[in-house]
């Protein structure tokens, strides 16, 4: 027998049923036999004995005369099922329905509460062991009074619980029945509950165990309770990011081989050429040098992003942070890009007060995601358009903005931007390297305690701010 869940759900849902089940239908019977039969029946014989006390008034020499009494106990006997008794007033057995008690006519009967009955109180016992019918018994002693109120005798009722209890055999059965049809339909029930909630849960089991063996994850339908929903959901949810993380490690892989593959191609060109000849023509050596040198520090910039890539997979991102001159610091962290900048044949613009306030950050760092930036302006930024920087203070936050005349980024890319290894599709505007200047510069940014707000329009350019709070995350201690 394997130990699974789904025998585990189905146990706890129908041993249940057959446990309370079963108990609330013996309660049940008892309740209705012992608090609904038996008192019903006391009640009748309470009835039954005034009666025979209404007769025994028209005739009152039978508390004295045994055989009178036997006639009148003959007599209404026949319409009795019941032990009948008369007594005398004191006690004594006077007449009998019953055979077997003829031997004690004439006794004062052995009872417990005959000297009860005795002093007037009418005494029923709803549940009596007699000892001369050996069974349980309702029991019930009427006194009969006379004129003056004293008692003249004792009328006795008395009939087993067994015939009570034969009375309601046919309910038990019936009861029986209806618990029985009602413990089908609980099992039935619970067997269906039980599968129901395994099933999404074996479901949820194979699509990790197929996960796990390097399947393809296939999205879940979310049906079930709530929380297995939200189990349901949040497995979507993973498979939704190994998705993803598979999508865009396919977009690295590419993205290296052909970002590595053109510099190294113009690498081993340049060689080549040195290797032919070329180094004794100087302008050219000059120019083959240049090149190389251009390509290197192109190989330097895509090991910085992987590196960063690297430190930001493992989250061991560190800054370190220092009192920052932004009056000295911006335009030194300008002027390379400048140079780029009039190269590409583009106008260059600053709008840059010269009463910055110091703030406290990574100037290496924050010059990285600054100048991914102006890279991105300069790189994207048609020949005769127009690159400008600014700065300033707002409130609490220290910002600068890049603004070029690109082709601008379409609405749908701009919720993505900064994601790693995303490029927009729609303008082109980013159809080349590894898709991690951004990403690069936002999570920078954001380790300074700042944000990136994009405004873009398609066809009018693009203006990137960085805002930082002057103290860039602390101030030193």
């Amino acid at each position: 027998m394997r130990n699974t869940l789904r025998r585990r759900l189905i146990i706890s849902h129908i041993l249940p049923l057959l446990i309370v089940i079963p108990l609330m239908g013996i309660a049940l019977i008892y309740v209705l036999e012992m608090q609904v039969a038996v008192p019903n029946l006391t009640r009748e014989m309470v009835e039954q004995a005034a009666l025979v006390g209404e007769l025994a008034q028209d005739t009152p020499a039978v508390w004295t005369d045994g055989a009178l009494a036997q006639d009148l106990v003959t007599r209404v006997s026949r319409h009795f099922d019941l032990r009948l008794m008369l007594l005398d007033q004191n006690g004594r057995l006077l007449a009998s329905s019953n055979a077997a008690d003829a031997g004690r006519i004439g006794q004062v009967l052995d009872a417990p509460d005959l000297s009860r009955a005795l002093s007037g109180e009418t005494v029923v016992l709803a549940d009596y062991f007699s000892p001369s019918l050996k069974t349980e018994i309702a029991d019930v002693w009427q006194p009969i009074s006379q004129a003056n109120q004293s008692v003249a005798g004792i009328v006795r009722l008395s009939s087993p619980l067994s015939r009570v209890f034969d009375r309601f055999l046919t309910l038990r059965y019936i009861v029986a029945g209806i618990l029985m049809a009602g413990i089908v339909a609980g099992v039935a029930l619970g067997w269906v509950l039980a599968l129901n909630l395994e099933r999404p849960l074996r479901h949820i089991a194979e699509a990790i165990h197929h996960l796990a063996q390097g399947e393809q994850p296939v999205p879940l339908p979310e049906t079930g309770p709530e929380e297995i929903a939200l189990l349901v959901r949040s497995f979507n949810a993973l498979v939704e990011r190994l998705s993803s993380l598979e999508e865009a490690r396919h977009h690295l892989l590419a993205n290296l081989v052909h970002e590595l593959g053109r510099p190294l191609g113009a690498l081993r060109s340049a060689t080549e050429a040195l290797r032919a000849g070329a180094d004794r023509d100087a302008q050219l050596r000059q120019e083959l040098w240049s090149g190389i040198d251009e390509e290197l520090q192109l190989l330097r910039r895509l090991l910085e992003d992987l590196a960063h890539l690297h430190d930001q997979v493992l989250g061991t991102l560190e800054l370190n942070r220092q009192t920052i001159n932004l009056s000295e610091w911006l335009p030194a962290v300008l002027a390379i890009r400048r140079e780029a900048a009039l190269q590409k044949g583009l106008r260059w613009e600053t709008h840059v007060p010269a009463d910055l306030p110091d703030i406290y950050a990574d100037p290496e760092r924050l010059a990285q995601a600054l100048g991914n930036l102006l890279n991105n302006a300069i790189k994207y930024t048609p020949y005769g358009g127009t690159v400008s920087v600014s700065a300033g203070v707002e409130g609490g936050d220290v910002w600068f903005r890049v603004s070029d005349t690109g082709p601008g980024i379409a609405p749908q890319d701009r919720a993505r931007i900064f994601e790693p290894f995303y490029r927009g599709k729609t303008l082109r505007r980013f159809p080349q390297g590894l898709g991690l200047g951004l990403t690069i510069a936002h999570d920078l940014v954001s380790a300074h305690g700042g944000r990136i707000d994009l405004d873009s329009t398609p066809g009018l350019g693009s203006h990137f701010s960085i805002y930082l709070p002057r103290d860039a995350g602390g101030s030193p201690r």
